[in-house]
């Protein structure tokens, strides 16, 4: 494999940082190293660590909980960190605290996160990014508008108003927590939209720009939403109140349910070993960043991201990765985790035994495969070829770095795996990464000369070059 050098050090990663490791599974062989042991950051490569972690920690059976409580006169609403609340879940929530004959809170909502910490984003993420669903704030009560699960954020919808007029502009579902600022303005038929949703800096004003069609169909855009926790219970109360309950007084955040605050209703999540296919699939920050506070507080009663990340390290040996690594966080958002190609691919050989391996595996995106849920973050790249429908890895993408580690069979069924992880470079890593890809994918034990070039029959779709594909939901 000697010819993966010439893709490693091909002119379009001159200045960058790049390692490769290239094991066989089975017995750890090593066929292909360069700047292996050097440590770089590993962007959302960074799950394969926090879903590994947590299944060690939480179990594949780990079920989240939402609980609707009374103690005296008040009503409790608590979260112990479930990404997959849907407006539907709080509504049967509600609908079941109407059932048990209560029409009259005499007290106040509490909303209570306090399961996690009240630090909802992580260190060394950038502030520019807060507006973008993909760095959404992590609460211990949440929920998500869509089946993506994607947490922290909500629906802002526009349509089409008058000729020259502004556009009608509401979120979805209908919330007080979030204002919208509408600077649209509706134009004639036939000309493009131009539409911009951003959240303003440490607010929950969401300012709406741009142009829309008149005849255009409405438009849903996510916004993240600022503490998710007031934005939840904000929706549960009109959701009761729907229902038929009243609550007398407001709504009070950030306390502790009583221990001896009696049980009205409760809704438990999907198993982990099932929101794994979405969480690595999609590459969801959010399911990350919530599954190290989950192992904070299983570990520690802690549910903050020192708590989570300590137990993760600590786990680290066990799962096959020895030596100093820094882990900042749960998504590889953060720009101060390191680790290396060569401890990734030691991992991805340790894990093979482990009881939930088989779950785990299945989670991974696949090459080339189109449904989002099969393919994820992989879905647009190495189709055709060799790699495709056997390709298993988590990509990773931030500006400047990109990392794809995983496994694939080789052509005479050797399985292999792999890490390249890039830094510092200008451009795109994602096209010697697929290379890569394919000639592992063609490699025979007893090959005499490298296979024919993939690099000319190869197409590479436009991919975003700065985030991961599913985070601009293009691809």
């Amino acid at each position: 494999m000697t010819d993966l050098n010439t893709l490693v050090h091909d002119p379009s990663l001159r200045g960058a940082s790049v390692g490769l490791v290239v094991r066989k599974a089975d017995t750890g062989e090593v066929l292909y190293t360069s700047e292996g042991t050097a440590r770089r950051q590993p962007a959302s490569n960074m799950k394969l660590l926090t879903s590994a972690t947590a299944l060690e920690i939480l179990g594949p059976n780990h079920r989240f909980t939402t609980s609707v409580l009374t103690q005296g006169s008040d009503l409790y609403l608590k979260g112990t960190g479930d990404p997959t609340v849907l407006l539907a879940n709080l509504d049967d929530l509600a609908a079941k605290v109407a059932a048990s004959g209560i029409t009259t809170v005499a007290g106040k909502l509490i909303a209570d996160d306090t399961w996690f910490d009240s630090t909802r984003l992580g260190t060394g993420w950038a502030w520019d990014d807060e507006p973008y669903y993909y760095s959404a704030e992590t609460s211990a009560l949440t929920m998500s508008p869509n089946t993506d699960y994607d947490a922290g954020t909500a629906f802002v919808s526009i349509m089409p108003g008058a000729p020259g007029k502004a556009a009608v502009v509401s979120m979805d579902p209908p919330t007080t927590h979030v204002i919208i600022e509408n600077a649209t303005i509706t134009r004639g038929p036939g000309l493009p939209n131009t539409i911009a949703v951003e959240r303003k800096h440490g607010s929950n004003v969401v300012r709406v720009s741009g142009f829309i069609s008149q005849q255009a169909p409405a438009v849903q855009k996510l916004t993240t939403v600022k503490e998710p926790t007031g934005y939840v219970a904000g929706v549960f109360r009109d959701l009761l109140q729907k229902r038929g309950v009243q609550v007398a007084c407001p709504t009070v955040t950030g306390v502790t349910t009583p221990s001896d605050a009696k049980v009205v209703a409760e809704h438990k999540s999907m198993p982990l070993s099932e929101l794994l296919v979405p969480f690595m699939k999609l590459s969801n920050n959010m399911h990350a960043e919530i599954l190290v506070k989950s192992a904070g507080r299983a570990v520690s009663g802690t549910g903050t991201w020192n708590a989570g990340l300590t137990a993760m390290g600590q786990r680290l040996s066990g799962l096959g990765i020895e030596g100093q690594t820094y882990l900042a966080d749960g998504s590889g958002l953060s720009r101060f985790n390191q680790i290396t190609p060569d401890q990734l691919t030691s991992m991805l050989r340790t894990v093979r035994g482990k009881p939930w391996f088989a779950t785990w595996y299945n989670s991974l995106p696949i090459a080339g495969m189109s449904d989002k849920l099969v393919g994820g973050t992989l879905r647009s790249r190495m189709q055709g070829t060799a790699a495709a429908n056997n390709l298993r890895g988590k990509t990773g993408t931030l500006t400047g770095i990109s990392g794809l580690s995983g496994y694939v069979t080789s052509a005479d069924g050797q399985p292999l795996v792999f890490s390249m992880l890039s830094n510092n470079f200008i451009g795109s890593a994602k096209r010697i990464e697929d290379l890569v890809g394919v000639r592992l994918a063609q490699y025979r034990a007893d090959e005499t000369s490298e296979p024919t070039s993939a690099r000319q029959s190869m197409t590479f779709p436009d991919l975003p070059t700065n985030v991961e594909c599913s985070w601009v939901k293009a691809c």
